[in-house]
């Protein structure tokens, strides 16, 4: 099949899914074979620990159009998307995980609502079959993100959706090493719109997402996106500095007055401790955009690629 006349890609970061990927790939071309003949299915080991890879491999020798990336060493899932986008050739592409609770049976849906003449379709997740814990964490972030960002992001959305190869040709431009997909893809802007999908249990094991990796990408996204932290500990210290120059004034003045009559050693203690921690705080807050800033100018790779199967040709930029 000539790469040229790829009509959709599907780009799928793999991690821990040797039970499904096989399960995965055979719904995927299912699904697609209703609109085109003419696809390509990008499947991204990001280095998984269990036996994914060869897994992989033995797709990719049933169908030339099944295609997988072995990335050197675990780099992350919106690394591991990136890797497959900077690979896929479709005019259209989409992506989605690999845990089967993106359903392949919504990709012509997706496509369909495409051909009113959007450059991005967004599924919907309307009643997600998550546990607690997950929905939880995920509702707290999407929430904390939009008050110090000042962007909208929805809990529903998340990485499955269909993108048109102008969106994809964008993204790929953007060399943030703090990367998450779906708030990059809402930076470029496009025609874009939503469609409602249905969101099926997990088919094998649980989210390789803990809780504190769900607090760093949190993290990198945060400050990766906004500079309102740093204004909100410029905020804090005025009003600390306007507290303290108050309290300075009463002390003056309760001394004149006579009410204080004997030094407070508790006061003075407390107030070394609270000035103390406060600079702590802020001077936390700006090494985290040094840090950022640290990763950014060191100018590596995003991802390294170890093995590819199926490709032609060298990766598109």
């Amino acid at each position: 099949m000539n790469d040229n006349n790829i009509l959709i890609s599907i780009v799928s970061p793999v991690y821990r899914g040797e039970k499904m990927t096989e399960e995965l790939v055979r719904r995927i071309s299912e699904s697609v074979s209703q609109i085109t003949e003419h696809y390509e299915i990008i499947l991204v080991n990001d280095a998984s620990p269990d036996n994914s890879w060869n897994v992989i491999r033995a797709e990719c020798e049933k169908d030339s159009r099944v295609k997988g990336i072995n990335l050197s060493r675990n780099f992350g899932q919106h690394y591991a998307i990136t890797a497959g986008l900077s690979y896929s050739k479709g005019e259209w592409v989409v992506v989605m995980d690999c845990d089967l609770q993106d359903r392949p049976e919504e990709i012509p849906n997706l496509y369909k609502k495409s051909q009113e003449g959007y450059d991005i379709v967004y599924a919907r997740r309307v009643s997600r079959k998550d546990g607690f814990m997950k929905k939880l964490s995920s509702i707290c972030f999407h929430k904390i993100f939009n008050w110090l960002s000042g962007m909208k992001s929805d809990s529903t959305i998340a990485n499955f959706g269909i993108y048109k190869k102008c969106v994809i040709k964008e993204f790929n431009k953007m060399g943030e090493m703090a990367r998450s997909f779906p708030s990059l893809v809402k930076y470029l802007g496009f025609k874009s719109t939503i469609v409602d999908v249905e969101h099926d249990e997990r088919a094998e094991g649980k989210s390789s997402y803990s809780l504190y990796k769900l607090l760093k990408l949190s993290f990198d996204i945060i400050v990766s996106n906004s500079n309102k932290p740093l204004r909100m500990a410029v905020g804090l210290g005025f009003c600390m500095s306007s507290i303290s120059f108050l309290l300075a004034f009463y002390n003056l003045i309760a001394k004149w007055m006579g009410i204080i009559m004997v030094p407070g050693y508790t006061t003075t203690v407390f107030s070394i401790w609270f000035v103390g921690g406060l600079m702590l705080f802020v001077m936390g807050i700006l090494g985290l955009y040094i840090g950022k800033i640290f990763d950014q100018v060191k100018g590596r790779p995003l991802f390294v690629v170890a093995d590819t199967i199926n490709f032609n040709d060298n990766k598109t930029m």
